[in-house]
């Protein structure tokens, strides 16, 4: 497991510009962001296994690394943690007077500026899992340890409970 650990840290890396992105399966699997060298966020997908074959389904949507990292490329803050994090630690520090007026009238977005920070700076590399018991396990040990030589995630570090 740690050399599909490995390949988050230094595997292939594909920008959330280019989204849609053909090489992201819709299946259980972890994934991590980046801006550049820092590692930001450890994520997975896959949590719900419904169907009988394992796949993660409910109903009619599929639930899958494909579906999540494109919640994320959207930018939509509703529902999604990340873009939550990347907006708070990212956006709202920047913002000027007039940019916050903006806002208060609903004349600016922060929902798209966070869709224009991911799609112009971020990144990621993910890896596939059997399912999502397996990708929380591995999301898990990420969060609590980082990853070796590079270290624990900016947005979502996680601790050892007592």
């Amino acid at each position: 497991m740690s050399t599909d650990i490995e390949a988050l840290a230094r595997g292939p890396i594909y920008r959330f510009a280019d989204w849609p992105i053909a090489d992201v399966p819709n299946a259980a699997g972890v994934y991590t962001i980046w801006r550049q060298s820092d590692f930001l966020y450890v994520g997975m997908a896959g949590r719900i296994d419904r169907s009988p074959t394992g796949s993660s389904m409910a109903g009619n949507r599929v639930y899958g690394l494909r579906s999540r990292l494109g919640s994320h490329a959207s930018g939509r803050r509703s529902g999604d943690q990340f873009c939550v994090y990347a907006c708070d630690r990212f956006i709202v520090p920047e913002l000027s007077a007039d940019q916050l007026a903006a806002i208060g009238i609903g004349k600016l977005s922060l929902d798209r500026m966070t869709q224009d920070l991911v799609r112009r700076e971020l990144a990621f590399r993910f890896l596939v899992t059997a399912d999502g018991r397996v990708a929380y396990q591995i999301e898990t040990q990420i969060k609590v340890a980082g990853l070796a030589g590079v270290g624990q995630t900016l947005l979502n570090p996680g601790q050892l409970r007592d």
